[in-house]
């Protein structure tokens, strides 16, 4: 085959290589929209509304956010912690969010730093000096923050160094009040995992029931005589 003849057949080959090939957008569009609404359908909506039913049937009390009521009104929740006023209550640990749910975070200070050992100091000696006992014997979870500062439960070593207070604020017996701690004192998570722990919020409630209790005893006493 001469030259000629060669480049006569190479000649449509590049013709056709240079020809540029147009692609068809419009078939993809339906499938891809379609696709995008039916997980927005499905995992946005139906997913959130099964799981919330679901949820809501068979552990209301938790799906509600786990509310301790007294006389129909919420008090709180037994899963966040919440500052008390005066001394016939027990203390919750100190809380960097402020008791806040919204702000919820520990401090972010590291062991070493100055700050927070100060801080640590101070708030033992005020511990110390508030339930009458020497500053080795606070426990510590009393003057440090949790992670996110909303912790609602305490050390069983932690609720009765505040026994003795509690119960002269209040008037009642330190085993009294001993036996209403050691009801509220639970063991580890399904007897395996973390620690004996108090939860505050319940044992708290639990004071203020037990102190009505006592005023619609006295009435009634008082009404019979």
């Amino acid at each position: 085959m001469n030259r000629s003849a060669a480049a006569s057949l190479s000649r449509p080959a590049r013709t056709r290589a240079a020809t540029p090939v147009s692609l068809q957008h419009s078939g993809a569009l339906r499938p891809a929209l379609g696709l995008g609404v039916a997980s927005l359908l499905l995992l946005g909506l139906a997913y959130a509304v099964a799981t919330t039913g679901i949820s809501a049937a068979l552990f209301p009390v938790q799906a509600e956010g786990s509310l301790l009521l007294d006389n129909q009104q919420v008090r709180g929740s037994r899963l966040v912690a919440q500052p008390f006023v005066g001394d016939g209550y027990f203390q919750a640990r100190p809380s960097a969010a402020n008791y806040d749910p919204m702000a919820a975070a520990g401090s972010n200070l590291a062991r070493s730093n100055p700050a927070l050992q100060e801080r640590v100091a101070e708030a033992t000696r005020m511990v110390a000096a508030r339930e009458g006992i020497a500053v080795d014997d606070v426990p510590g979870d009393l003057v440090t923050q949790s992670g996110a500062g909303m912790d609602p439960e305490l050390s069983p070593a932690a609720a009765a160094v505040q026994v003795k207070r509690v119960a002269g604020n209040r008037g009642l017996g330190v085993e009294q009040v001993q036996a209403l701690v050691q009801a509220h004192t639970q063991g580890p998570q399904w007897g395996v995992f973390g620690q004996p722990r108090v939860n505050v919020m319940t044992l708290n409630l639990a004071l203020d029931g037990l102190k009505n209790n006592k005023a619609a005893t006295g009435a009634a006493e008082t009404t019979a005589r």
